[in-house]
Parts: C-alpha cells; sequence; structure tokens
C-alpha cells in the first residue's frame, strides 16, 4: 500500500532527483515560467512553494536556507527581494500550471509552470 507516499520518483535515484529540483526551480524563479513536462511540473509546485514562503519572511535564517536549496546568489536574491515581497498577502499556491498539449516524438503531456 502507498499510504503517505507522496515524493515522486521520476525514474531517477536521490541525488539526480535533487539536483534536477534544483536546476528547474532556479530556471522557474529566474524566467518566472518553463515549460516541462506534467510529472515534473507537479513535483517543482512541491520544491518551490515552500521556497517563496521562506522568502515571504526575509530574514538571515530565510537566506541561508535559501542558499541551501538553489544553486546561485541570482537566484536567492530575486526570491527574496522581488517574489517574497510580491506575495507577502498570499497565503499559498504561488505557481499555476498550463496544460499545452503533447510532444511530438514520445507524447509526454507537456506543461508550461509560471507564477501566478
Amino acid at each position: 500500500m502507498r499510504h503517505n507516499k507522496k515524493k515522486a520518483i521520476l525514474g531517477r535515484e536521490k541525488a539526480p532527483r535533487e539536483a534536477l529540483m534544483r536546476n528547474l526551480a532556479e530556471s522557474l524563479i529566474l524566467y518566472g515560467a518553463i515549460k516541462t513536462t506534467k510529472a515534473k511540473a507537479r513535483a517543482l509546485r512541491s520544491f518551490v512553494e515552500p521556497l517563496v514562503t521562506k522568502a515571504k519572511k526575509g530574514d538571515l535564517t530565510a537566506r541561508r536556507n535559501l542558499i541551501k536549496a538553489l544553486y546561485t546568489d541570482q537566484a536567492v536574491n530575486k526570491l527574496l527581494k522581488e517574489l517574497g515581497p510580491a506575495y507577502k498577502d498570499r497565503k499559498g499556491g504561488y505557481t499555476r500550471i498550463i496544460k499545452i498539449g503533447a510532444r511530438a516524438n514520445d507524447a509526454a503531456q507537456m506543461v508550461r509552470i509560471e507564477f501566478v
């Protein structure tokens, strides 16, 4: 039985999966929207939304936690200076997933994930 098993495996071991999430999260933060598969977008949503919630606090502890989760300071600074204050009054649900059709070569469901 699969009780309380929430995480998406995405066909990867732990370290490559974490690197994938960090890369996708950084791209989403820097560019505002990215195109990816539905499974990756759903996994990314549960990775990015807590980061935005931490960025809303804007203190030193939040900065250090964001540095642990992301690769570059550019993404951390954008979260703390732009995205955190922008969503100050919002309680959650910072991203939206829009279906854009199937990929040509393998028919994977493609989506666009973006900030609201």
